[in-house]
């Protein structure tokens, strides 16, 4: 699975699993990765082709897919 960087203000980053269909966005603010279920191949192409992923996000992906908050990680 390999990151993209993404320029939006919302969003910092974004990678896909294909073989589970897993979206994971790392936001902005807080740095937060959430995962997203069930998520198609195709949703996540007119995801990145989107103008304003922002915008694609709040109209297309939230409260549309089953999610998560993944734990942060800490450093020792």
């Amino acid at each position: 699975m390999k990151w993209a960087a993404l320029e939006s203000k919302m969003l910092s980053a974004a990678a896909y699993e294909d073989s589970k269909q897993i979206l994971y966005l790392r936001f902005r603010n807080t740095g937060e990765v959430y995962r997203y279920f069930e998520f198609p191949a195709a949703v996540y192409q007119d995801f990145l082709r989107a103008e304003s992923r922002g915008r694609f996000f709040r109209s297309h992906i939230r409260d549309h897919f089953r999610h998560e908050r993944m734990a942060k990680l800490r450093t020792a």
